[in-house]
Order: C-alpha cells, then structure tokens, then sequence
C-alpha cells in the first residue's frame, strides 16, 4: 500500500508537461518519499494544475472539509503544493517537479536529498527537460547590455519589469545548493533567485524566500552579472521569475555546457552577441567569460551564433566595448501565458515520443 500510493503520485505529476519519468533505480520515488508522507502522497494527486479553493478539492476526494483544508495549509507550507491569493480567497494547485517541487525545497536540502535529485537530474530528468525541443526557460540580458528599442518591446525591458513588480523575494538557488552538498558546486552567489508577484508571496509566507525591494533586486541581478551568471527566466512575457544560473551546477545549463545538448532545448535565446571585428583587440576576456563557450579567439574574437545565449555577459567584460547585443532576426517569441507554455512542452513532447 505505501508503496502503491508513491507510485500514483509519480504517475499523476508524470502526467504534467515537464513530468517525472520512472527510472530503473526507483530513484524518483526515493524523493517522493523524502517530500511526501503517506497522506501527502494521497491529497497531493486530489489537486488539478488549476488554481481551486479547498472546497472543489475537498468535494473531489471525499474526505471532510476541515481536515482537508489543514491539510493543504500544512502542505503549503512545506512546499507540496503551490498556492495562490486573490480578492481575499486562496487557491491551491498542483506543484510539478520543476518549476516546483524541486525548487520549494531549498529549505530542506541536505546531502542525501542533493544526492537523490543529481542521481534523478542525470539518469531521466535532463532528458525529460529536453524531450519537447521546446525552451522552458528564456534568457535576460540587462538593460545595458542591449542595443534594440525596448519600447517596441516592454516585455524586454528587464530593469523596469523588476521596478513594476507589486512585491519581490529573493532565495538560495536551489542548483548551486544542490552543487554544494554533492561536491560539485562552485564558489558563485547563492541567494540569487528572484521571484515576482504571485510567486513572491509564495515564497516570502511558507519562509523560503525573503522579501526584498526593487533597488535590492537590481543590486542582487548586477552582482550575480559580474559574477559570471546568466540571467533566466521562464519562457513567457510575464515576469516571474530570475534565476542567475552557472554553468556547473545549473539544471539547463549542465545539459548545454557539461553534456553538449543544444541550447534550444533548454533556454530560449532571443538575443545574440555581435563582436566588431575592425575594432576587436583580440584580448580574449570575452572567451574565458562566455559560459557557454561561443567564443574563440583567431586573429580576433569569433562569436558562435548557434551557440550564443545571448546572454550579455561578454558585453560587460570587453575593454575596448566592441561587443554589441542584438535581437536575433530568427528569434522565438516568448509565449504568452504558462498555460501555452506547457501545451507547447507536452506537444512537443508526444511529437518527438512519437518519432
């Protein structure tokens, strides 16, 4: 019986766009355990992607209204579920494994559960985030850095997206964390990753996250820039979060930079980096800082378009400024809402099953 109720759970959040594929080892289950206690397991698969007040979930699992409700507070609380407030009710909805799960558990990360995600991370869930071809995440260069009319595009317009935001937290970056515990992180910013709105309020009343002002933000984005990270978010025009990745310990980026996947599988660039060849001094402080390793060094720097987040980060370490950051002609757009997001994912999911 324990163990049926494990093994629904990872059926139902398997069924999500980015699921949680079974592996040989039982390894997913390992960390289902470690999360969830047995009733958890249960209530957790009562719950729909969609936001629902308690009384919905209640109606559809049978069990008594108060408990019920106790039962998504405290499961809130622990990061199992994600929930929501709005005009003064709450809302409670399914937490997939990533963006999710994983992340709501920066609190409680030691080294057996660091151990359990890199074992799941290397033997299913890199592939299951690069299955669809479809970028779950989009790149943010800093305003500075791009050379394109950002009135055309608000969306784009990083620093005034923070400044907008009605409140702001910042927490530990659940991968470097990770990295730390297994012996495989670095030396890198670790209370990097911002969230906006809805999501801060998460993450500042279950005390993951701390609440921060929008000149703390930029100041946290600036310093995790010279640090070498690269600025991502989820591939939509609604700004919800930045994570500042590393190219060691990142989850999109380990599949780029440690197992050479294409980048399109992970991170939506909608910019590139332009290097001007006449006035270039070949100093080569654009190649040991890109962290994708798009540039190399000839008679001068030569920049690798298809490898190329677009990240900016070469802008900022060019002595001579002549790297310039540009909108790609063939750049995807991000998309709309999360929903058309995880429908393109799940889409492109079967297709290429289905291949």
């Amino acid at each position: 019986m324990k163990e049926d109720v494990y093994l629904r759970l990872r059926e139902f959040l398997d069924r999500l766009p980015l699921g949680f594929p079974a592996t040989e080892s039982g390894v997913e289950i390992e960390i289902l355990k470690t999360l969830f206690n047995e009733e958890e397991a249960e209530i957790a698969q009562c719950l729909s992607p969609f936001p629902e007040e308690a009384e919905s979930i209640t109606e559809r699992s049978g069990r008594n209204a108060v408990d019920m409700a106790k039962h998504l507070q405290e499961m809130s609380a622990k990061g199992l579920l994600y929930r929501t407030r709005h005009a003064g009710k709450t809302y409670y909805s399914t937490a997939p494994f990533m963006i999710g799960l994983y992340e709501y558990s920066v609190e409680r990360m030691d080294a057996r559960l660091a151990r359990l995600y890199q074992e799941y991370y290397e033997t299913a869930y890199m592939e299951e985030m690069a299955t669809s071809n479809v970028p779950g995440f989009r790149i943010f260069p800093i305003n500075e850095e791009i050379r394109a009319d950002l009135v055309l595009y608000p969306f784009l317009n990083l620093i005034e997206e923070i400044k907008r935001a009605r409140v702001i937290a910042v927490a530990d970056c659940i991968c470097r964390k990770e990295g730390l515990f297994t012996g495989e992180g670095c030396n890198r910013p670790l209370e990097t990753c911002l969230s906006f709105g809805a999501a801060a309020d998460y993450y500042i009343e279950n005390g993951i996250g701390r609440e921060v002002t929008a000149d703390e933000a930029i100041r946290i984005l600036e310093e995790a820039d010279k640090a070498g990270l690269v600025h991502a978010g989820v591939n939509t025009k609604h700004l919800s979060n930045i994570c500042n990745c590393c190219p060691c310990c990142c989850a999109s980026m380990k599949g780029i930079t440690r197992k050479g996947l294409d980048k399109h599988r992970f991170l939506n660039a909608i910019f590139e980096a332009v290097i001007d060849g006449e006035r270039c001094t070949a100093c080569g402080d654009c190649v040991e800082r890109c962290p994708a390793g798009a540039i190399e060094l000839e008679e001068i720097a030569i920049s690798d378009r298809d490898r190329c987040l677009g990240c900016g980060l070469c802008t900022t370490t060019c002595p001579a400024s002549t790297i310039s950051v540009i909108l790609r002609e063939d750049r995807e757009e991000p998309f709309e809402r999360v929903i058309d997001l995880g429908l393109a994912i799940l889409e492109g999911k079967m297709k290429n099953r289905d291949a």
